[in-house]
């Protein structure tokens, strides 16, 4: 006997969406629509479900609104930070590497995340505070992450805590600030490319010249 129901319960199956899928399926709408050159801040609800190819109320599944969203794909922006800075630790074994190396791996995580990294950028001066913050505090912990990478090196041990923080702090903005220029310039353009690597390792390198030359004031006494 032929199960005239089964067709439609393939159907059902076909249609049936895994745990996620549409969640996943929004974020990266929406980070498709930045990397097309939409500034996260001015983005609908109905622009990205028609972008993820979901109806606009399964959007109200997974997120309130549109910054609930954008702090969501902070998240995803500090996982890609992580393994930046896992494969940072894993190849700059010499000290007097570590600027240039870093900048490197840097340029190549930019590269290959453009559309994270455009969020970034857009979200340091947009109009959502939540996102901002957000990537500050992931910008905080990258920088506290540095300042342990460089005791643990012994390249700072003059400096105390606080001013070790403070030059650590300084480095990632340069960073950020770079990443401005570094998404102006074409993924297939090396020369500017390799223009911002080399003013970029130029940056890092005048900030640890002065850090090397700085007394910190309550270490003078020891």
């Amino acid at each position: 006997m032929v199960d005239k129901q089964r067709p439609d319960k393939q159907r059902v199956e076909k249609t049936r969406r895994k745990p996620g899928e549409t969640r996943d399926k929004l974020m990266t709408a929406a980070l498709e629509l930045v990397g097309k050159g939409r500034h996260f801040a001015s983005l609908g609800i109905r622009e990205v479900t028609r972008q993820a190819g979901v109806v606009p109320t399964s959007f109200y599944r997974h997120f309130r609104n549109m910054d609930d969203l954008g702090l969501q794909l902070v998240d995803e922006l500090g996982l890609v930070l992580r393994r930046m800075m896992r494969e940072a630790r894993a190849n700059v074994l010499q000290a007097d590497k570590l600027m240039e190396e870093s900048v490197g791996i840097f340029i190549s995580h930019v590269q290959a995340n453009r559309s994270f990294f455009l969020f970034m950028a857009q979200g340091l001066a947009g109009e959502s505070r939540a996102v901002q913050d957000g990537i500050r505090s992931e910008m905080r912990f990258f920088a506290t992450e540095l300042a342990n990478d460089l005791r643990r090196l012994r390249l700072a041990e003059h400096l105390s805590d606080a001013d070790l923080e403070m030059t650590c702090d300084l480095v990632v903005r340069s960073v950020a600030f770079s990443l401005t220029d570094l998404l102006g310039v074409s993924p297939e353009d090396d020369y500017q490319i390799d223009q911002v690597r080399k003013r970029t390792t130029r940056f890092l390198q005048l900030i640890f010249v002065g850090a090397a030359h700085w007394k910190s004031a309550d270490l003078k006494s020891r």
